[in-house]
């Protein structure tokens, strides 16, 4: 049975292996022990911050699944707060056995915990397998995200 649970240090560099191992990620991730120093840091931060929460699918003590959840306060909707689902990924060979869903419901679970109003999330245009999953749980198609590299 697939536990998610919080993310500890140990499990940044399957977490980085997990980023890498997808299609987008690998043109822009480096799993290469040591860690750059980038992920250190930006762990971290992530740690440190109670509005952030890096969970993982932890199958017998190995990470087969990630997401990243931020929590944002707003002064929109009458000061809503929303959850912010972001770096899902699941390993290559565990697809399709329910480990992308339990983390998603983990993370609405979360949010509706901390009261948020919705949840939310962006994925690459390219993916539309990923866009049919999103959908089957409940998530809507209702804004058009834009970015700026800076």
């Amino acid at each position: 049975m697939v536990d998610i649970r919080p993310a500890t240090a140990d499990d940044l560099p399957a977490i980085v292996a997990l980023l890498t191992d997808d299609d987008l990620g690998r043109g822009r991730e480096d799993a290469r022990l040591p860690l750059d120093a980038g992920y250190l840091a930006a762990y971290d931060a992530i740690a440190a911050d109670p509005n952030q929460m890096l969970l993982v699918a932890d199958d017998g003590g190995a990470v087969v699944g990630c997401l990243q959840l931020t929590f944002i306060p707003g002064l929109t909707r009458r000061g809503m707060w929303r959850g912010q689902i972001e770096g899902v990924r699941v390993a290559r060979t565990r697809r399709g056995a329910g480990i992308g869903r339990a983390l998603i419901e983990r993370a609405i679970a979360e949010c509706r915990a901390r009261h948020c109003g919705l949840v939310q999330l962006t994925t690459d245009k390219t993916r539309s397998r990923a866009h049919a999953f999103y959908a089957s749980l409940g998530f809507e198609a209702s804004h058009e995200g834009m970015k700026l590299a800076l």
